[in-house]
């Protein structure tokens, strides 16, 4: 797993790529405790890790012969990786915002949301967001109150990732200025 065995990775995955089952069985050995202590670094649920590691290991199974041996193998292994924890990720998030919409918050919101002592500022802060150009508001609204990520809006309404930010940064700066 050191420095010394990643070393030959490159050359295991030329190997496998030409047929080599024990080249490609070694590989898969030495890269799998690598992937773990990646993952481990950044997610703490050791389900989800093992998920992930399943998922990551079939697609360099099935991406096998997209490597290029005349370049690293730890960059390729490592888009790999941070590909399949985003999909994981989104499959997961999209399942709890589902199992949200499902929930009944009247009791809720009568008892915390509503609560009078507050009512003033609430309409404040409607009166700001409907003060916004719609697309702006609809823009601001995905992104910092329903909590989808910047792609995810970005593809929804047709712009740039880029765009998405800087929309909502200039958006977030309007509603300070206004409620101040």
């Amino acid at each position: 797993m050191g420095s010394d065995s990643s070393k030959a990775w490159p050359e295991l995955m030329a190997k496998a790529q030409k047929g080599d089952k024990f080249a490609y069985n070694r590989l898969l050995s030495e890269i799998l405790p690598y992937i773990h202590n990646v993952l481990y670094k950044k997610i703490s649920k050791k389900e989800a890790i093992d998920d992930i590691v399943q998922e990551i290991l079939i697609s360099v199974h099935k991406s096998r012969a997209t490597y290029d041996s005349s370049r690293a193998f730890k960059p390729w292994l490592h888009a790999i990786i941070s590909y399949r924890s985003m999909d994981y990720f989104r499959k997961h998030y999209a399942k709890r915002s589902q199992q949200v919409e499902n929930i009944d918050f009247t009791a809720f919101e009568n008892d915390f949301v509503t609560n009078s002592d507050h009512a003033g500022e609430y309409i404040d802060i409607e009166n700001a967001l409907d003060s916004l150009p719609k697309k702006q508001r609809k823009i601001f609204d995905l992104m910092r109150i329903k909590g989808f990520t910047a792609q995810e809006v970005a593809d929804k309404m047709n712009m740039s990732v880029s765009a998405v930010k800087v929309s909502v940064h200039r958006t977030a700066q309007k509603l300070e200025e206004k409620l101040k």
